[in-house]
């Protein structure tokens, strides 16, 4: 099934307001042209899209804090820990919304179609790291070796 997605949803495109979200920039992915903004998609893309933000949030955290790499190896399976725990809740909240609408089989992260998108999100934030913030280059890399099993 393919419906118009956001196409570029992540955190930071949420706001908490009086307990509740809002969700901002319908533009879809800046690197995209826009007939591809605006043609169908798998509803999947998108949540690819918000789990692969969660990994950039575990890495940024740690890079604000971190200041030696003692603290490092104590803090990263903390974030880790985190960064698992809020991706788990998350597939929850979403399978439990959208479970009878039989849009997939199962909602497991890395596996099936939500793995394939992850990847695919993860190599174009690779890209996009790459060309505007090389300093950042680590967390695409990260997302793809995790999808690998690495």
């Amino acid at each position: 099934m393919k419906i118009r997605i956001h196409g570029d949803y992540h955190l930071g495109q949420v706001l908490v307001t009086r307990n509740d979200f809002v969700i901002i920039d319908f533009e879809g992915e800046p690197g995209h042209s826009l007939e591809q903004r605006r043609a169908k998609h798998s509803p999947l893309r998108d949540v690819a899209g918000m789990m692969r933000s969660f990994g950039y949030v575990q890495q940024s955290a740690l890079r604000s804090v971190v200041h030696n790499e003692a603290e490092a190896a104590r803090l990263a399976p903390l974030a880790r820990a985190w960064e698992l725990e809020v991706r788990t809740a998350f597939l929850s909240a979403y399978d439990a919304a959208a479970r009878d609408a039989a849009l997939y089989e199962s909602l497991q992260p890395g596996n099936g179609i939500l793995g394939l998108f992850e990847l695919e999100k993860a190599l174009y934030e690779l890209r996009y790291e790459i060309g505007n913030r090389p300093t950042w280059v680590g967390i695409p890399l990260q997302g793809i070796l995790d999808w690998g099993g690495g």
